[in-house]
């Protein structure tokens, strides 16, 4: 049979565009899958080609057959006891099942003896043997088409009327169209959503020239989309398309003035206008320079969120005047689209001011009052009662770096840090907020450490954001984000599989990266234990359930950033409280699990620790030299003498890499003592100062990290 490529379209009205990248692979990826799933792919070499387009669902297919191969088929029917009789003839039983596979045993006796026996004794059974024929083409596209449209990821269905005027269909759009090519064949019995299979589609609603736009053949239908239908189908070469516009253009328009300007970088907002548009043209627009004296960033988040413009920064990174509008039509004179364009963002712009100039009539310090009657949590109160708790919060992690300057500082920004939520500006844009109260802090002549911090508090935002800029940020973002997991977990409310409505798991890893970046000499649980005064009796201790959820967080950050997960469990283990150390431990550890020794002692160590734990009583790290009778016992203690405080010196100086390979010399008079000494003497006294060796052994081997996690 002959292969050909497929065409598949759903043609609808505008998908929804924060959806539509999405909504196109899913659709092309699970009728490849179906199609492959039903053998109706040649070889393994056959390729898929996604196409989305505002209007638009489609996939190619290279190497479709008109027919699936046929199959060879083994079916179980029953025991042979069940189905032959003591003659070896058929019983009824197997002539009714073999009846209903449509095999009429009575006309073909040769059928029975055709049957193959499998298996031995009580378990030997009968099998019928057949050929399925292959799957049709039409059959298994239909079957595709309605499992590709049954599993798209639709953020929200809609329930519409066919033309009959009777029968209603769900979907995320209404379907005006349906195109199934097998290279030229169309596969008309192919049918979903009311529509029948054909090759007529349509292209650009008022660029396109011709309508419809009848596909010649399956491997034509982007050519004649972009020809004929002035569309681009593929979303991601329509995306590139914009991307390459926009730079050009960028870069055009910055030398009509002699600027280097670039399009700002927005990932998320070429995905949604490269699903708004069919055929790109990027136009520069402009808006009147006095706007400019508002904060780029409120002017930046209007055009690109309200608009979903493209805003002109310069060399420096400073916004202009000037932005770039990606249009979905090629005017030959452009200057009523560019005119438009601009007369929409003036009044955003007007709007931004307004809100600037009467936010800045107030100080900050006057609002603080306001957050008493802003609801934070029915059980935490206001923001006015969570701001007391971060401002007491964030003057006792200063008092702990032991530096008072830092803590008046910290105590102010903590004091204006919500402030800004009461504001226009933020109150439209709530993305501004610490934003917007920066620049306010700054009007108010405050100190740029106390204003870098009211922005910085809320940093890290997301994974890979960067972290406060000042120490005074630190604090303050350390105490806004112990508040809330001290409190979250205090009342309760602790994130669950897929819910984390306060980003706890977002806060635990800003303040793991805080410690552990800014290399801060702050105990954990020593930190998590001053905040919970702060609550009075609003909430329960829950620290010891926090600290579990904080080295969890640590631990997958660590693993992430390609830790093996046996180091990561071995330093860990031990719950280290300065997290700042953690990452010299681990690579203490693995240097350490680099040499000779370290799978002996690892083992010797996990040993250890088992016979200690299996100890009838509590075990003291004390040793009776005049007890040591054997010799290995006593080459043991001679070691431990020279080894064990030379390497105690180094971990006290943070050089744990040294103190685990010190601690390597051990592995001789360790292994020696385990195949020659018993422990578990008979006589007390022996049995326990043996026990205390290897207490004191225990000891020493684990300061650094819990090496038995290390054994195989």
């Amino acid at each position: 049979m002959n292969a050909s490529n497929l065409l598949v379209e759903l043609f609808v009205e505008e998908l929804p565009p924060k959806a539509l990248q999405k909504l196109g692979d899913a659709f092309a990826a699970v009728l490849f899958d179906q199609l492959k799933a039903q053998g109706l792919l040649a070889s393994s070499e056959a390729r898929l080609t996604a196409y989305a387009s505002p209007r638009r669902l489609a996939a190619h297919i290279t190497e479709v057959l008109p027919q699936g191969e046929d199959k060879a088929v083994s079916q179980k029917l029953m025991p042979v006891s069940v189905g032959l009789d003591f003659d070896g003839k058929p019983t009824p039983a197997l002539l009714k099942k073999l009846a209903a596979l449509g095999v009429d045993a009575g006309a073909d006796e040769s059928a029975v003896a055709g049957l193959k026996r499998q298996g031995e004794g009580k378990a030997e059974a009968l099998f019928y043997e057949s050929t399925a024929k292959g799957v049709l083409l039409t059959d298994g596209v239909q079957k595709a088409l309605d499992e590709a449209i049954a599993k798209l990821p639709i953020p929200k269905v809609m329930r519409y009327q066919l033309a009959d005027g009777w029968t209603s269909v769900n979907f995320v759009r209404p379907a005006h169209g349906l195109v199934v090519l097998h290279g030229t064949q169309v596969l008309i019995s192919v049918k979903t959503l009311g529509l029948t299979a054909g090759a007529a589609t349509h292209g650009h609603r008022f660029e396109a020239a011709v309508d419809p736009v009848v596909i010649r053949d399956a491997d034509s239908y982007a050519e004649q989309l972009r020809e004929e239908g002035a569309v681009i189908a593929s979303f991601t070469e329509r995306r590139a398309e914009i991307a390459r516009q926009l730079q050009a253009v960028a870069e055009r328009a910055g030398g009509s003035h002699g600027e280097v300007l670039r399009a700002i970088e927005d990932d998320a907002l070429l995905d949604e206008v490269t699903a708004l548009v069919e055929r790109p043209n990027v136009l520069v627009c402009a808006f009147e320079k006095e706007f400019l004296d508002v904060p780029q960033e409120c002017l930046i988040l209007t055009m690109k969120a309200n608009q979903k413009y493209f805003p002109l920064l310069d060399a420096a990174g400073k916004l202009t005047h000037q932005f770039l509008v990606v249009s979905n039509i090629q005017p030959q004179d452009a200057s009523a689209v560019i005119g438009g364009n601009e007369r929409v963002v003036r009044p955003r712009l007007a709007d931004a001011k307004f809100f600037f100039d009467q936010d800045r009539k107030k100080t900050l310090a006057s609002r603080v009052e306001l957050l008493d009657k802003v609801v934070y949590h029915n059980k935490l109160g206001t923001q006015g009662e969570r701001i007391a708790r971060v401002r007491t919060i964030a003057k006792t992690i200063a008092q702990q770096l032991g530096n008072p300057e830092l803590g008046r500082q910290a105590d102010q920004a903590a004091m204006l840090a919500k402030t800004d939520l009461v504001t226009d500006m933020v109150g439209e844009f709530p993305e501004l907020q610490g934003i917007m109260g920066r620049y306010y802090a700054l009007n108010d002549k405050l100190e740029t450490a106390v204003a870098d911090a009211i922005e910085d508090h809320y940093k890290p935002r997301f994974a890979g954001d960067e972290l406060p800029r000042g120490d005074v940020g630190v604090v303050v973002a350390l105490a806004d984000k112990l508040e809330t997991l001290v409190g979250m977990f205090g009342i309760g409310n602790l994130p669950t599989g897929d819910r984390d409505p306060f980003a706890l798991r977002r806060h635990a890893l800003g303040v793991i990266r805080m410690l552990v970046e800014k290399d801060l000499l702050l105990d954990l649980e020593t930190l998590l234990a001053s905040t919970l005064p702060a609550f009075g009796d609003k909430i329960q201790d829950a620290t010891p359930q926090l600290v579990e959820f904080i080295y969890d967080r640590l631990a997958n950050m660590f693993r992430e950033q390609g830790y093996r997960a046996q180091e990561v469990e071995a330093v860990l283990a031990l719950q280290p409280q300065r997290l700042s150390d953690v990452q010299k431990r681990l690579e203490a550890v693995r240097a350490f699990a680099a040499l000779p020794e370290a799978p002996a002692l690892a083992a010797a160590n996990k040993r250890v620790g088992n016979i200690l734990k299996k100890a009838e009583s509590a075990v003291s790290s004390q040793v009776n030299e005049a007890l040591l009778a054997e010799q290995a016992e006593k080459d043991l203690y001679t070691a431990l003498q020279a080894v064990a405080p030379k390497a105690q010196q180094q971990f006290a100086a943070g050089d744990y890499t040294a103190s685990l390979q010190t601690l390597a010399a051990l592995r001789a008079p360790v292994d020696a003592f385990f195949e020659h000494v018993m422990v578990n003497a008979e006589e007390p006294a022996l049995r326990a100062n043996r026990l205390g060796l290897l207490a004191t052994l225990h000891e020493a081997m684990n300061r650094v990290a819990d090496l038995a996690r290390l054994a195989a």
